[in-house]
Protein backbone atom coordinates (compact mmCIF):
# COMPACT_ATOMS: atom_id res chain seq x y z
CA UNK A 1 0.00 0.00 0.00
CA UNK A 2 3.23 2.60 0.49
CA UNK A 3 1.04 4.56 3.11
CA UNK A 4 0.92 4.60 6.67
CA UNK A 5 -0.87 0.91 7.02
CA UNK A 6 1.70 -1.85 5.39
CA UNK A 7 -0.38 -4.72 3.99
CA UNK A 8 -0.70 -7.70 5.61
CA UNK A 9 2.10 -9.40 3.87
CA UNK A 10 4.55 -6.73 4.87
CA UNK A 11 3.26 -6.79 8.48
CA UNK A 12 3.43 -10.21 8.86
CA UNK A 13 6.91 -10.41 7.62
CA UNK A 14 7.77 -7.49 9.61
CA UNK A 15 9.17 -5.27 6.83
CA UNK A 16 8.76 -1.97 5.26
CA UNK A 17 5.52 -1.77 2.52
CA UNK A 18 6.36 0.25 -0.31
CA UNK A 19 4.68 1.48 -3.00
CA UNK A 20 5.23 -1.02 -5.70
CA UNK A 21 4.32 -3.81 -3.33
CA UNK A 22 3.56 -6.87 -5.16
CA UNK A 23 1.50 -8.37 -2.26
CA UNK A 24 -0.44 -4.82 -1.29
CA UNK A 25 -2.96 -4.84 -3.89
CA UNK A 26 -4.28 -8.42 -2.85
CA UNK A 27 -3.89 -8.96 0.65
CA UNK A 28 -5.07 -5.92 2.76
CA UNK A 29 -4.10 -5.05 5.99
CA UNK A 30 -7.77 -5.47 7.33
CA UNK A 31 -7.61 -9.32 6.13
CA UNK A 32 -3.95 -10.74 7.68
CA UNK A 33 -4.81 -14.14 8.13
CA UNK A 34 -5.31 -14.11 4.06
CA UNK A 35 -1.69 -13.61 3.77
CA UNK A 36 -1.17 -16.21 6.57
CA UNK A 37 -2.57 -18.90 6.05
CA UNK A 38 -1.04 -19.08 1.96
CA UNK A 39 2.26 -17.84 3.80
CA UNK A 40 2.08 -20.93 5.38
CA UNK A 41 1.35 -23.14 3.16
CA UNK A 42 3.63 -22.04 -0.01
CA UNK A 43 5.85 -19.23 1.48
CA UNK A 44 6.17 -15.62 1.15
CA UNK A 45 9.26 -15.98 -1.86
CA UNK A 46 7.28 -18.44 -4.00
CA UNK A 47 4.01 -16.19 -3.95
CA UNK A 48 5.90 -13.31 -4.90
CA UNK A 49 7.52 -15.45 -7.60
CA UNK A 50 4.19 -16.83 -8.71
CA UNK A 51 2.76 -13.54 -9.05
CA UNK A 52 5.43 -11.80 -10.55
CA UNK A 53 5.41 -14.11 -13.76
CA UNK A 54 1.66 -13.69 -14.26
CA UNK A 55 0.08 -10.63 -15.99
CA UNK A 56 -1.18 -7.85 -13.55
CA UNK A 57 -4.54 -8.50 -14.75
CA UNK A 58 -5.22 -12.09 -13.97
CA UNK A 59 -3.23 -12.16 -10.24
CA UNK A 60 -6.38 -11.29 -8.37
CA UNK A 61 -7.84 -14.55 -9.72
CA UNK A 62 -4.79 -16.56 -8.90
CA UNK A 63 -4.13 -14.80 -5.37
CA UNK A 64 -8.29 -16.27 -5.13
CA UNK A 65 -6.70 -19.48 -6.15
CA UNK A 66 -4.16 -19.47 -4.02
CA UNK A 67 -6.20 -18.88 -0.76
CA UNK A 68 -8.87 -21.63 -1.82
CA UNK A 69 -5.66 -24.15 -2.19
CA UNK A 70 -4.02 -22.94 1.31
CA UNK A 71 -7.28 -23.21 2.95
CA UNK A 72 -7.86 -26.84 1.32
CA UNK A 73 -4.32 -27.88 2.19
CA UNK A 74 -4.77 -26.94 6.03
CA UNK A 75 -8.34 -28.48 6.34
CA UNK A 76 -6.83 -31.48 4.74
CA UNK A 77 -3.20 -31.61 4.28
CA UNK A 78 -2.42 -34.78 1.84
CA UNK A 79 -5.08 -33.85 -0.91
CA UNK A 80 -5.67 -30.76 -0.53
CA UNK A 81 -8.21 -28.95 -3.40
CA UNK A 82 -8.18 -32.46 -4.99
CA UNK A 83 -9.92 -34.27 -1.85
CA UNK A 84 -12.36 -31.64 -2.33
CA UNK A 85 -12.65 -32.57 -6.38
CA UNK A 86 -12.83 -36.49 -5.51
CA UNK A 87 -15.84 -35.71 -3.49
CA UNK A 88 -18.03 -34.04 -5.47
CA UNK A 89 -17.17 -36.51 -8.20
CA UNK A 90 -18.27 -39.24 -5.86
CA UNK A 91 -21.54 -37.46 -5.38
CA UNK A 92 -22.36 -36.76 -8.59
CA UNK A 93 -21.73 -40.45 -9.37
CA UNK A 94 -23.79 -41.40 -6.57
CA UNK A 95 -26.72 -39.12 -7.97
CA UNK A 96 -26.67 -40.30 -11.41
CA UNK A 97 -27.18 -43.79 -10.05
CA UNK A 98 -29.76 -42.74 -7.87
CA UNK A 99 -31.05 -41.03 -11.29
CA UNK A 100 -30.98 -43.98 -13.68
CA UNK A 101 -32.49 -46.39 -10.28
CA UNK A 102 -35.18 -43.93 -9.88
CA UNK A 103 -36.25 -44.05 -14.03
CA UNK A 104 -36.07 -47.62 -14.42
CA UNK A 105 -38.49 -48.12 -11.31
CA UNK A 106 -40.47 -45.31 -13.19
CA UNK A 107 -40.33 -47.35 -16.49
CA UNK A 108 -41.05 -50.37 -14.71
CA UNK A 109 -44.02 -48.95 -12.92
CA UNK A 110 -45.28 -47.52 -16.57
CA UNK A 111 -45.38 -50.46 -17.89
CA UNK A 112 -47.11 -52.11 -14.89
CA UNK A 113 -49.94 -50.14 -15.40
CA UNK A 114 -49.84 -49.77 -19.51
CA UNK A 115 -48.48 -53.14 -20.62
CA UNK A 116 -47.50 -52.58 -24.17
CA UNK A 117 -47.79 -55.95 -26.83
CA UNK A 118 -44.01 -55.84 -27.85
CA UNK A 119 -43.67 -57.96 -31.62
CA UNK A 120 -40.95 -60.83 -30.75
CA UNK A 121 -37.60 -59.99 -32.07
CA UNK A 122 -37.31 -62.19 -34.54
CA UNK A 123 -40.06 -60.57 -36.88
CA UNK A 124 -38.55 -56.90 -36.53
CA UNK A 125 -35.31 -55.82 -38.35
CA UNK A 126 -32.95 -53.59 -37.06
CA UNK A 127 -34.81 -50.71 -38.73
CA UNK A 128 -37.93 -51.57 -37.31
CA UNK A 129 -36.37 -51.38 -33.99
CA UNK A 130 -34.66 -48.16 -33.50
CA UNK A 131 -37.84 -46.70 -35.37
CA UNK A 132 -40.09 -48.32 -32.47
CA UNK A 133 -37.73 -47.23 -29.63
CA UNK A 134 -37.32 -43.50 -30.69
CA UNK A 135 -41.07 -43.05 -31.73
CA UNK A 136 -42.95 -45.24 -29.28
CA UNK A 137 -40.39 -44.78 -26.38
CA UNK A 138 -38.25 -42.18 -26.88
CA UNK A 139 -38.35 -40.99 -22.77
CA UNK A 140 -36.37 -44.09 -21.98
CA UNK A 141 -33.78 -43.78 -24.40
CA UNK A 142 -32.17 -40.92 -22.03
CA UNK A 143 -30.79 -42.72 -19.26
CA UNK A 144 -26.57 -41.93 -17.58
CA UNK A 145 -24.35 -43.64 -19.47
CA UNK A 146 -22.52 -45.12 -16.47
CA UNK A 147 -21.02 -48.41 -16.27
CA UNK A 148 -22.54 -49.15 -12.52
CA UNK A 149 -25.77 -48.01 -12.79
CA UNK A 150 -27.49 -50.27 -10.52
CA UNK A 151 -24.24 -51.83 -8.80
CA UNK A 152 -24.83 -52.32 -5.15
CA UNK A 153 -28.37 -52.11 -5.39
CA UNK A 154 -28.67 -54.28 -2.77
CA UNK A 155 -27.26 -51.67 -0.68
CA UNK A 156 -29.56 -48.92 -1.31
CA UNK A 157 -33.38 -48.09 -1.27
CA UNK A 158 -35.58 -46.80 -3.37
CA UNK A 159 -37.45 -43.89 -3.79
CA UNK A 160 -40.17 -45.87 -2.01
CA UNK A 161 -38.55 -46.08 1.25
CA UNK A 162 -38.59 -50.21 1.01
CA UNK A 163 -35.16 -52.30 0.24
CA UNK A 164 -34.81 -52.68 -3.19
CA UNK A 165 -34.45 -56.54 -4.87
CA UNK A 166 -31.62 -57.80 -7.09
Amino acid sequence: MGGNSPCASCKLLRRRCTKDCTFAPYFPSDDPQKFAIVHKVFGASNVSKMLQEIPVQQRADAVSSLVYEANARVRDPVYGCVGAISYLQNQVSELQMQLAVAQAEILCIQMQHDPVVMPTPDIIDSDQKSYFLQNEFPQYLNFGSSTNVIHDSLKRENIFGHDMVS
